[in-house]
């Protein structure tokens, strides 16, 4: 019996095979689209936890040198002397790619390369060294130096060697820090009476670049589930299709005596199977899509953060497997509703010739009630919610709610028209509408949810674009930008440009701690470019005449918003150095907290400290020949920068950055699209005893045909519409709550009428595209075919 009842359900899909591709494909971009999002967060991770195993980052804790700079090898012999079990590290950039010193005798255990019982120390150690890291990481160092070794498991963009030998390919001749190993000797003298210049960072659970990114792979995370969430309609729509027109065949079987739980496991396991084969299909689409975005991923978070992510992909069974896992899970949401009405279906219940087309008046009822509390819901996370989880849950909320919302509001615009129509065929054509849009509303919720998020996301990268350019022009105003080798190069380099240029600006920053976090203590010299250019988000009167007389400092919108400082609270920059803020500003794109001092307050607390980078102003026409003359001077090309290029980098860095948010714009409205698309198509047999009474009546095949495209694009205007509204209050999310709580700064919203004019245009053109097949085909329905309704049970 089993057989027999799984081959009669399995024939459905044998004779109506659009509806299989429909269930099969929806399924499969749904679960492509969530697994290419988790492959590029997973490829990510597993290059942040390598990077952090290299230098147990998160598991020991580090001394470096309290004004910045590197250790003194004095230093780090008066400490092992003194009993402190350190390790050093030394580390700096060759040839692009970063090289790490390790000295693995002194390690703490399970750094570097040699840490493995069967590696080989000794070639390690001695001779020329070896150099570890990933092939291509390898192939772009120097040919003649230290023998090379491929590990994979090495860092991306990284190589390591031994200490000596790294000191020696970098010209370095002290050390970047000191790892300090969990056990220490008791009674050792503090690190204050050995090394007052040096200061002990505790270690800090997980990655920092980890912890730093998590903000960006939640969104990409967020953006996954939207994807996935839009794709599930397709599929919602294909299995309650499949079994609203099964239901004939289902009530044979029963009356056949077939069990009701063997029939509802029967239909679950064949839905399983259509499962695995989807989601094995989406797993290889997601592995595409990950691997054309991940160069942009990692060229994002590079210029973000700097954080190095590997450029090819590993099957990794993290993220494989999760899309394995949502696509079953998707198809138990999409099937669980199918499932508990036949399960509930009296024995000789009825076929049910219009159950798709037609809405159950107490279903529209409690669907207008869940979406109004789920939109209160979000007006509560609004209002009274914190941090980026109540963000996030206020967009899930809000764009759920507002997606179960629309078929009722499109029902009360139909209901309207019929009202205010004149003459049968536009009554007709506003209750036939209004008929259609059960078997339509889940292809209309993802067009809504895909047009939102578009409106949304690109109002949030248009808007951070403007913000973002005048932010370079404001903080970018020197015309060139220079490097010195050294100090003594530094004094050199001054005493020639001073006489030669309108102004020299010296640029230097301290690590340290402001009110309990992480920030950067930058210097600003008094002159005419600041006050020029800056623009503060608050700032007290005269704010930068109070700061060149030591009467307080600046704090960037970060340090702000996360340590609670308004104008005039005081902040400790230094012991017995409290000063109040003068003014906050707009500093976009960094991820820490900062604060400028005057040049004479930051000398006076860091003396030890020369600036070695300058900013220069003069005039543009000028810059060729000074060019020129600072190489004359002995300054390698490589150290100057013109303020052109600085910008370019930023703008390509900030392109690149969004590049991935684009594609997947790009990609939900594809499938909303195609959403439409499979439901018109699966709907035109349905159509049909609708229809053939108004054919019968004198309206022709092709002016039902254009009547059917009207009415597509007519819901497609509608839902643009409300997609509008919807997508503007996403944007404001993401730039006033979710921002704020991932980055810490608040983006102004900019809205670009012209922008939203173009993306409903093309939600017409997809849904008019969508409904053109159906169309030709009811054109093209043979007079025979509508002549048949009238000859059987409909």
């Amino acid at each position: 019996m089993t057989r027999a009842v799984l081959a009669a359900l399995l024939s459905h899909w044998k004779r109506a095979p659009l509806q299989l591709f429909t269930l099969i494909a929806g399924l499969a971009l749904a679960t492509g689209l969530w697994s290419g999002v988790q492959a590029i967060n997973a490829e990510a991770r597993a290059s942040y936890d390598a990077a952090a195993a290299t230098l147990g980052e998160g598991r020991f804790d580090r001394i470096e040198a309290a004004a910045g700079g590197g250790v003194a090898l004095s230093d780090y012999v008066a400490l092992r002397r003194a009993g402190w079990q350190v390790s050093p590290v030394v580390e700096g950039r060759l040839a692009g790619v970063r090289v790490v010193g390790l000295e693995p005798l002194t390690a703490p255990g399970g750094l570097g390369p040699v840490a493995s019982e069967d590696a080989d120390v000794a070639a390690f150690l001695t001779g020329g060294g070896q150099l570890f890291g990933r092939a291509e990481v390898l192939d772009a160092l120097p040919a003649d130096g230290p023998e090379k070794v491929v590990s994979p498991d090495v860092a991306p963009e990284t190589a390591i060697t031994d200490i000596s030998v790294a000191r020696r390919l970098l010209g370095r001749e002290d050390l970047s820090f000191l790892l300090v190993a969990p056990e220490q000797p008791l009674g050792r003298p503090d690190l204050a009476e050995i090394a007052p210049d040096l200061a002990l960072r505790p270690a800090q659970a997980g990655s920092e670049v980890g912890r730093l990114t998590d903000s960006f792979h939640l969104n990409l995370t967020a953006f996954g589930l939207l994807c996935f969430a839009v794709g599930i309609f397709i599929v919602h729509g294909a299995v309650g299709l499949a079994f609203e027109q099964r239901r004939p065949v289902l009530r044979t079987l029963r009356a056949l005596g077939v069990p009701l739980n063997r029939l509802v496991v029967l239909m679950a396991v064949e839905l399983l199977g259509f499962a695995l084969i989807a989601g094995t299909i989406g797993v290889g689409l997601g592995w595409l899509l990950a691997a054309s975005l991940l160069p942009d991923v990692a060229a994002t978070l590079r210029g973000l953060y700097g954080a190095e992510v590997a450029g090819g992909l590993q099957l990794r069974p993290v993220w494989w497997l999760s899309g394995l896992g949502i696509a079953l899970f998707g198809t138990a949401v999409a099937a669980g509703a199918a499932l508990w009405r036949l399960a509930t279906m009296p024995l000789l219940a009825a076929g049910g010739r219009r159950a798709w087309a037609m809405a159950d008046a107490r279903s529209a009822r409690v669907q207008a009630v869940a979406a109004l509390g789920l939109l209160a819901l979000a007006v509560g996370l609004a209002v009274w919610g914190e941090g980026l989880t109540a963000g996030f849950a206020l967009l899930g909320t809000g764009l759920v709610g507002a997606a179960l919302l629309l078929p009722v509001a499109l029902g009360a615009v139909m209901r309207l028209g019929a009202r205010m129509a004149r003459g049968p065929l536009a009554q007709w054509f506003w209750a036939d509408t209004r008929q259609q849009l059960p078997g339509l509303s889940l292809a209309l919720m993802a067009l809504l949810l895909a047009m939102a998020a578009n409106i949304g996301v690109s109002t949030m990268v248009s808007s951070f674009r403007e913000t973002f350019t005048g932010f370079l022009d404001q903080r970018l105003a020197p015309e060139l930008y220079i490097e010195t080798a050294d100090e003594d190069q530094a004094r050199e380099v001054v005493a020639f440009l001073e006489p030669r240029v309108r102004a020299v600006l010296p640029l230097a920053s301290v690590e340290t701690e402001v009110a309990g976090m992480p920030a950067s203590l930058n210097l600003a010299r008094p002159d005419p470019t600041y006050p020029e250019n800056w623009r503060f988000l608050q700032a007290v009167e005269r704010p930068w005449e109070k700061l060149a007389a030591q009467e307080g400092l600046l704090v960037n919108e970060q340090l702000s918003r996360r340590a609670g400082l308004g104008l005039g609270d005081a902040v400790r920059i230094a012991p017995g150095v409290e000063l109040p803020v003068l003014g906050v500003y707009g500093d976009y794109g960094n991820p820490q907290g900062e604060v400028i001092v005057t040049e004479a307050l930051f000398g006076a607390l860091h003396p030890g400290i020369e600036p070695r980078r300058f900013g220069l102003r003069l005039e543009p026409s000028e810059v060729p020949a000074l060019r020129e003359a600072l190489v004359g001077q002995g300054l390698p090309a490589s150290a100057i920068t013109d303020q052109a290029a600085v910008k370019r980098f930023s703008l390509q860095v900030f392109e690149r950055t969004f590049a991935v948010t684009a594609a997947l714009n790009v990609l939900t409205l594809a499938v909303a699209g195609f959403a439409i698309l499979m439901s018109l198509l699966t709907l035109a047999a349905l159509r049909l005893p609708q229809l053939a009474p108004v054919w019968a009546l004198g309206l022709t095949r092709r002016r039902l045909a254009a009547l059917e495209m009207a009415r597509a694009v007519l819901l497609a205007a509608l839902t643009a519409l409300f997609a509008l509204p919807l997508g503007l209050a996403l944007a404001w999310v993401l730039l006033a709550i979710v921002n704020v709580a991932a980055f810490g700064w608040r983006l102004p919203m900019f809205l670009f009428p012209a922008d939203y004019a173009l993306l409903g245009l093309f939600a017409l053109l997809a849904a008019g595209l969508a409904a053109l097949w159906p169309a030709l085909r009811l054109a093209r329905t043979p007079p025979a075919a509508l002549l048949g309704v009238f000859a059987n049970e409909r």
